[in-house]
């Protein structure tokens, strides 16, 4: 065993004891591998993948695998994303929500089809989307969509323009755009290993979605949680409870008071911690219904902070929704239907499921009895409480 292996193995360690020693509660637990309970929330190290070879390659899709059945969340070591590359990220958008409203403004988001630019404190209402109205959230954030996005027919027409529909830009702070252009470009790359992955997991080719994937329509949100100087209003959260529509989400969080939340499938809240240098990845509702219910797109939430945290408790989020192109068919798996698993979803492309969820969120109601009958869904969650 080279000195290199042992570094990482010891280092491994003592960030395992680390998270152990700041775990406030049986809802904060995390686990290196399995078997794990459905209290944890599993950390799989990517570095045998990036390693090659099969057996590594099916090891870290297998783990995978089983977090995403368990729970839907898990959190990534090892993905070869630059530590610095992903702390000039944050600065600079942390630079950016300390600008003036009035300012940011000048970018505000104009459209519900396409989410760009920026969005003020207390305009979203995320639980929306499941049908609960609630006070808005107390987050301002900044959206963008695909970079360099070629000038052809097929991104601009019809009902391809909300998706690849141009980015706004602030004109502060210095380097904004570079550094997130940067960032982004990583995050395709990252999203595209894990969809890979995937791929094994269910026994597929390993470049089984990249016709699906060559030409995205991913999101990338900046989210700032201002201190709370006041008291929430009941039920008013950071953020509310919602599942993403997309195929998978990478999240890079802070360590903060007031944090983000997933619902296991006996309905408890869990808290997902910020572990340094490692991403957050959950499921969304595009990669459950290609994987028949197999993986879950679980609820989660961003909650307050204590009242004796509250005023210190600020927190920057970076998430990168992973979408596939917006004429990507929706269908179940081959190989995730069969005798006794019928098929639980009508073929439906991306850009019809997102535009539609969209207006729902921003409309605040849930599915109808004909989006039901369009869309052979509704609340995508519900089924998992038992």
């Amino acid at each position: 065993m080279g000195v290199d292996t042992l570094a990482s193995k010891f280092l491994g360690c003592c960030l395992f004891a680390v998270i152990q020693s700041r775990s406030r509660t049986r809802s904060c637990n995390l686990n290196f591998g399995y078997p794990v309970t459905r209290l944890d929330i599993p950390i799989i190290d990517l570095t045998p993948y990036f390693e090659g070879g099969q057996n590594n390659k099916r090891k870290v899709a297998a783990d995978m695998n089983r977090a995403c059945e368990d729970i839907g969340f898990f959190i990534i070591t090892g993905h070869g994303v630059d530590p610095e590359l992903c702390r000039k990220a944050n600065d600079v958008s942390r630079e950016f929500f300390d600008l003036p409203v009035e300012e940011k403004l000048v970018i505000g988001q104009t459209s519900d089809e396409a989410n760009r630019g920026y969005e003020a404190l207390g305009t979203e209402v995320l639980s929306a989307t499941i049908g609960k109205m609630t006070p808005p959230d107390l987050k301002e954030s900044f959206s963008l969509g695909p970079i360099n996005v070629p000038d052809d027919p097929y991104y601009h027409s019809g009902a391809a323009a909300p998706h690849y529909a141009r980015n706004m830009w602030p004109e502060r702070p210095a380097g904004f755009r570079k550094i997130i252009e940067d960032y982004v470009k990583v995050m395709e790359k990252l999203a595209r290993d894990l969809h890979q992955l995937a791929a094994i997991a269910f026994n597929l080719p390993e470049d089984f979605f990249e016709p699906k994937l060559d030409k995205p329509f991913y999101i990338l949100r900046a989210l700032n949680y201002p201190n709370q100087l006041e008291n929430p209003d009941t039920e008013q959260l950071r953020a509310g409870e919602h599942s993403d529509y997309d195929n998978l989400t990478i999240c890079m969080i802070e360590d903060r008071p007031g944090g983000l939340q997933a619902r296991n499938i006996e309905g408890i809240w869990i808290d997902v911690p910020g572990v340094r240098d490692a991403f957050v990845v959950n499921i969304g509702d595009l990669m459950m219904r290609w994987t028949n219910d197999r993986w879950k797109s679980t609820r989660h939430r961003v909650v307050n902070p204590p009242r004796d945290l509250a005023f210190d408790s600020r927190r920057i989020s970076m998430c990168f929704f992973a979408e596939p192109n917006y004429d990507a068919v929706i269908e179940c798996l081959p190989t995730c239907h069969g005798a006794g698993e019928p098929v639980k979803y009508l073929p439906i492309t991306a850009g019809d499921y997102m535009i539609e969820k969209f207006a729902r969120q921003a409309q605040g109601k849930e599915w109808s009895a004909a989006d039901r009958m369009r869309f052979d869904t509704s609340d995508t969650e519900t089924r998992f409480i038992k």
